[in-house]
């Protein structure tokens, strides 16, 4: 049996067949030379069969020489590489084979195993199809003459050398059958220790030699650790061995590592131990793999899992294997776990190894630690050199702990998706004087039958429990003594199961499990990043160039975008600062998709992406990696919470009237930042006095600045210069800049602060986007935008702020509930990254300005959706001043919370009169209660022309022409109304306000 291993990853090529008795089994007597020159093997195998029976045997694209049965020789009809024979006896095949330098076949998500073998002067490395195989398990008997200086290891627990002239005749005895053999050799130097009764082997190159001390002491420690628990090594010897091939094998008494994987620093800590471990698990009792492969999932939780709990970090090991499944197995790729049988892939390693460890935790928890080990050592003392199903595991278990555990095995192995569920309705009562928290939990699919583990944290204490759980949907209440104040549920991530949001960090396997991936490059810098595009092409990722990206594109799919001048970076993220000298890669979420991810690289030069871009996908756990000459020097993930927790308890936030500022010294705290934001509640008439107020104290105090306005949108701007330089009266600005078609909101409001601006020469900016525009994205994303109206908008977004998305969730939840989220979010976002392109424009072009911003208090809360992103486009301090109510006490919301009492805002006068428009003229549809017109004499259908001379040609001209005007004022209206036959006569009303 020969296992694979490459870093912490390890996996098998083991192939089934166990015979039924050792007495009926074949006796395989190898025998094989080498022409290194020719890199030619010469092999002669000598196979006996004790019983009758067809045999089939594969000549692995061997060149047969000579074949004879009992002594007679035998006209072979190869077909397919195969060749059949029936009888008892002594099978003779006498064959070569050439071995030539090559990996054959590489996969980059099954790496550390090769599909070639290999002889030349530096080695000898054979591990599949350099012999004539049989089906059956053998014991065999091989010898080898190898080069003299070459050392030739093989499975074994003695190996006896006799040099000749020019070579030198190893033979191998193993008293154990096995279902191949495997040999290999080199110009090794030899270290030998002996470790209670076991022999161990260092088999090293000369150039890493000094790296054999330290494996002979690390296998020490595992040997030592492992027969502890599960008992005794089962061979003599064992060696580490280090192979000219890229390898990551563990074979019965030995391991094959790759010379680069040998000098990894971290091998011997991780996938040593657990390459030892599997002389149990894989190597002394063997899987029944008709039934499934269970070898690597125990194998992985008693090493690397195992590891990690030594030290602490066990929940985070089992956290990292549901990020692994939940990037890696999509919907296509999902399995039982009684299906898995080896590695070819991230996804399947997922299921083999990540699930089938967790289902090793989630049973030992079940049946409790003492037994858990009870019964492995039972399973290894029953099936020793022989196969187990996952029956026999079940089998065991059941015998040791004495509990039926067949709901346990059913779910967890034939089911192909795992455990998915959301606590809701999450809240604490007070019940005859006992805090009481209650929950739902909702399982998503079929229910599975599972415990819960939670904590619950309370002012002095913590309680853990576990609750049984195997309904769709269970209801639970949990009395404590005291306040509580947070619960946290499978905060060790003791269940197989999906992972929240808030759980689920942006990781590179992410990017490489996705069903549909992008790599998208600029055109002017393919050439540097062409071999990273090739090779990522060949990983089924689609390659585009960036300016051919749509929306649609990011929504449904994970990226990597390359270099940070990337108009799709610009769109998401806003602009990209420029990252240390190597080559970076940085995986955020995909703010257009959080299932997805977006990840951006970039490097200096083709140098420094070439050495790396098959070594990125070794880097699945990771958010941020740099790599510097071919060398990583940076690794990080992205920090994500710990469990499902919920807060239970908010303090009571308080504000003593005695302690409170003044509008004054709250002035003089911010009156020199280079922003200031002052957010309103756009009908409190209050709010617009507090901003003049604030306004006219900076005037007075001689600043330099300019008043930045939501209410205004940029293509009106010059309406507004037109009216502040004289060019244009107050009526003529308020049509011009179609103040009361695009804001709606009472003029009176913001009148007072356009007039002083005006007065005092304070200039105006208009800040926000056409509204047609935002409409458009509101109903369809930015992808609904033609051309010219991208032109509008800005370049470079960032769309990655999460909590502000989260409000604006709650927002849409409110008033939109039939449209798009994302459409609403990206509208929003637009609008909020026009107004501040808008700021950073004005303060680019007049640098010795400061600004003060009137807009929505949404716009300005907890800094969210403007002043983080001028200050991200310009750098420059500000302050945010917020008007409302006790309820906008929350932590960090801004600076400053205004509360101002109510003031009654100027009085609007109206007609009193609905209108509509009907080709080009407004027609009177209807009146309202109390209608001043309609005592004047006004009628239904009257078609108004004019008040006071100002020509009526919409509603907005109604409410420009009565702006102004004041209670008891007459005003004269003129109208159309229509004769009794044909034709309209000209009337006119005087009609007193």
């Amino acid at each position: 049996m020969k296992f694979c291993i490459f870093t912490i990853i390890i996996f098998t090529i083991f192939l089934s067949g166990i015979a039924e008795s050792e007495e009926t089994l074949p006796i395989y007597n190898l025998s094989v030379s080498f022409d290194i020159k020719t890199n030619l093997l010469k092999g002669t195998a000598l196979i006996t069969f004790p019983e009758e029976g067809e045999r089939t045997i594969s000549t692995n694209n061997l060149h047969i020489i000579a074949v004879s049965f009992n002594g007679q020789p035998v006209g072979l009809e190869i077909k397919d590489g195969v060749f059949k024979l029936s009888g008892k006896g002594i099978l003779d095949i006498t064959y070569e084979g050439t071995f030539k330098e090559g990996f054959g076949i590489e996969n980059l998500e099954n790496v550390g195993v090769v599909t070639q073998n290999i002889i030349n002067d530096k080695g000898i490395s054979l591990t599949a199809g350099w012999y004539p195989s049989i089906e059956n398990m053998s014991y065999w008997h091989l010898k080898a003459l190898v080069p003299k200086g070459f050392t030739a290891i093989s499975e074994a627990d003695e190996i006896n050398a006799i040099d000749t002239a020019q070579d030198t005749e190893y033979s191998f005895h193993l008293p154990h059958p096995l279902q191949g053999i495997n040999l290999v050799a080199g110009p090794y130097i030899q270290r030998h220790e002996s470790h209670q009764g076991i022999e161990i082997y260092a088999c090293f190159f000369p150039e890493d030699i000094t790296l054999a001390e330290n494996y002979i002491e690390y296998t020490k420690k595992y040997l030592t650790l492992y027969e502890g628990l599960l008992g005794p090594y089962p061979y003599k010897r064992f060696s580490v061995v280090e192979n000219i091939l890229p390898t990551g094998y563990s074979i019965p008494t030995f391991t094959l590592l790759g010379q680069d994987v040998v000098r990894l620093p971290f091998i011997t800590e991780t996938s040593l131990g657990h390459e030892i471990l599997h002389q149990w698990f894989g190597n002394y009792v063997y899987a029944d793999y008709e039934s499934g492969n269970w070898l690597e999932g125990i194998t992985s939780y008693l090493s690397d899992h195992f590891y990690e709990e030594q030290k602490g970090a066990g929940w985070q090991y089992r956290k990292k294997i549901l990020i692994d499944y939940q990037s890696y197995v999509t919907p296509s790729k999902e399995a039982p776990l009684k299906d898995f049988t080896g590695r070819k892939d991230f996804a399947s390693a997922a299921i083999g190894y990540g699930k089938g460890a967790m289902f090793f935790h989630m049973l030992k928890n079940l049946v409790g630690e003492s037994t858990f080990y009870n019964a492995l050592r039972g399973l290894i003392e029953e099936k020793k050199f022989s196969r187990a199903s996952w029956a026999d595991v079940k089998s065991i278990f059941e015998k040791t702990s004495g509990k039926d555990l067949e709901w346990f095995f059913s779910q967890w192995l034939t089911r192909k998706d795992i455990l998915s569920f959301e606590v809701k309705d999450v809240s604490v009562t007070v019940l005859k004087g006992v805090p009481t928290i209650s929950f739902e939990i909702y399982q998503m699919g079929q229910p599975y039958k599972f415990g819960l583990p939670l904590r619950v944290v309370t002012e002095k204490n913590e309680i853990k429990e576990t609750f049984q759980i195997e309904k769709e949907r269970q209801a639970f209440e949990i009395a404590v003594e005291e306040r509580p104040l947070k619960i946290v549920f499978d905060e060790d991530y003791d269940l197989m199961r999906k992972l929240t949001e808030n759980e689920f960090p942006p990781v590179i396997a992410q990017l490489m499990g996705d069903e549909k991936r992008l790599v998208v490059y600029p055109e002017k810098e393919k050439e540097k990043y062409s071999e990273l595009i090739n090779v990522f092409q060949k990983e089924r990722f689609e390659a585009k160039e960036e300016q051919e990206v749509k929306d649609e594109d990011i929504k449904t799919s994970s990226l990597l975008v390359l270099g940070l001048e990337s108009p799709v970076l610009k769109r998401l993220f806003g602009q990209i600062r420029k990252l240390e000298a190597g080559f970076n890669l940085i995986v955020k979420r995909n703010p257009l998709n959080t299932a997805k991810v977006v990840a951006y690289a970039d490097s200096d030069s083709k140098e420094e992406v070439d050495p790396v871009v098959k070594r990125i996908f070794r880097y699945g756990k990771y958010s941020f990696v740099r790599f510097q000459g071919g060398k990583n020097v940076v690794k990080e993930t992205e920090e994500t919470e710990r469990g499902i927790s919920f807060n239970l308890y908010e303090p009571v936030i308080g504000v003593d009237p005695k302690k409170t500022v003044k509008l004054s010294e709250i002035i003089n705290a911010v009156v020199d930042k280079p922003i200031v934001y002052i957010g309103e509640r756009h009908t409190n008439y209050e709010d617009h006095v507090v901003q003049l107020e604030f306004i006219t104290e900076l005037s007075k105090r001689g600043k330099k600045f300019a008043v930045g306005m939501e209410m205004f949108q940029r293509p009106f701007q010059k309406s507004i210069d037109d009216y502040f330089s004289g060019v244009i009266g107050e009526k003529e600005f308020l049509k011009a800049s179609e103040y009361f078609k695009r804001w709606k909101y009472d003029y009176h409001l913001y009148r007072e602060i356009i007039e002083f601006a005006k007065a005092k020469g304070i200039p105006v900016i208009a800040l926000n986007l056409r509204e047609e525009i935002i409409r458009k994205v509101s109903a369809g994303g930015l992808d609904a935008l033609t051309e010219e109206e991208k032109k509008e908008i800005p370049q470079d977004m960032d769309m990655s702020d999460g909590d502000y998305r989260e409000r604006l969730r709650e927002i849409f939840k409110l008033h939109h509930e039939s449209s798009n989220f994302n459409y609403f979010s990206q509208s929003q976002i637009l609008w909020d990254e026009t107004m501040a392109h808008s700021i950073a424009q004005f303060m680019r072009d007049n640098p010795d300005y400061q600004m003060v911003v009137l807009a929505g208090a949404h716009h300005i809360m907890f800094g969210s959706g403007i002043p983080k992103r001028v200050f991200r486009l310009n750098g420059k301090d500000y302050a945010t001043l917020i008007n409302g109510g006790e309820e906008d006490l929350k932590k960090d919301i801004g600076d400053f919370v205004l509360f101002s009492g109510p003031i009654a805002p100027p009085v609007t006068l109206k007609l009193g009169v609905f209108l509509r428009e009907d080709d080009g003229r407004m027609k009177i549809e209807d009146f309202g209660p109390g209608s001043i017109a309609l005592e004047a004499g006004l009628k239904e259908g009257d078609t108004i022309i004019s008040i006071d001379d100002w020509k009526i040609e919409s509603i907005d001209d109604v409410k420009i022409a009565l702006f102004d005007k004041k209670q008891g004022e007459t005003i004269n209206v003129k109208v159309l109304r229509k004769k009794f036959l044909f034709g309209e006569k000209a009337l006119e009303f005087y009609i007193t306000l």
